[in-house]
């Protein structure tokens, strides 16, 4: 399986993280003396799974380094746009692939162990697998990290930031992605494509896992499973600065 490493972000004057980007990609800020990026690329190299990586949102000047093949691919507009364009790049240089492992730069306390865990959750017939990380969980590994947690019933989740998708998902234009794409600015229309019937159940707690899963892949028309990833670390993403802080901390203490 191929990989795409989502790295447009720039924070703006003002933003968390711009004290430390300072008009850089976020990708690029210092993690306890690595690029944060570095660390996510230190991760897929270590993967069994993994063959091509693909950054998408830098150019490829800044000195990074990977054991799997790397490619490049410069910003394509925003979040969206990056992996649709991604994908195709990755489309050309090894096609036939079903599925493609997405993983936000912002993760850096990944490893191999849990890139090749998350891989292989995916089935055939899969559109996409997407990871959730149960609070017990999370704050046992990184208490104060702050996140959020949607309350499903009998359990409270985050998502994770590193999650399977099939190429033709992405790729066919009457795909739920490009429905995504032109609802991007009109909260009602992103309400209306997950389902009114699966907020309204998300609100009173009346699902759990699998069930939101099912409400989710009926309304959006795809095959999708929500899964309970057992790594904090799939889940702990730099937003803010006293996230930044905790995992150089626990990355320093990691890798003296």
């Amino acid at each position: 399986m191929d990989a795409m490493i989502t790295a447009g972000g720039i924070p703006e004057p003002g933003e968390a993280l711009y004290e430390y980007s300072q008009g850089r990609s976020k990708a690029l800020i210092d993690v306890a003396g690595k690029p944060m990026i570095q660390w996510i690329l230190d991760a897929l190299s270590h993967a069994r799974s993994i063959k091509n990586v693909l950054i998408v949102g830098l150019d490829g000047s800044e000195g990074l380094s990977c054991k799997k093949q790397l490619h490049y691919l410069p910003n394509q507009g925003g979040m969206l746009n990056n992996i649709l364009g991604a994908a195709r790049e990755l489309a050309a240089i090894n096609p036939g692939q079903d599925h493609v492992l997405i993983v936000s730069s912002d993760i850096p306390s990944i490893s191999g162990e849990m890139v090749d865990w998350v891989t292989s959750q995916i089935k055939s017939e899969d559109d996409v697998v997407f990871n959730v990380i149960e609070r017990s969980v999370m704050e046992a590994r990184f208490p104060g990290s702050n996140r959020t947690y949607t309350k499903l019933k009998g359990i409270e989740v985050c998502g994770g930031d590193m999650n399977v998708v099939s190429m033709r998902t992405i790729l066919d234009e009457r795909s739920i992605w490009q429905q995504i794409a032109d609802a991007r600015k009109n909260p009602l229309k992103q309400a209306a494509l997950v389902g009114f019937d699966t907020l309204l159940a998300l609100l009173f707690r009346r699902v759990d896992i699998e069930g939101a899963g099912r409400l989710a892949s009926k309304n959006l028309g795809i095959r999708g499973r929500g899964v309970l990833c057992p790594y904090a670390e799939v889940g702990m993403d730099v937003d803010k600065n006293h996230q930044l802080e905790v995992v150089a901390r626990d990355l320093a203490a990691r890798n003296p």
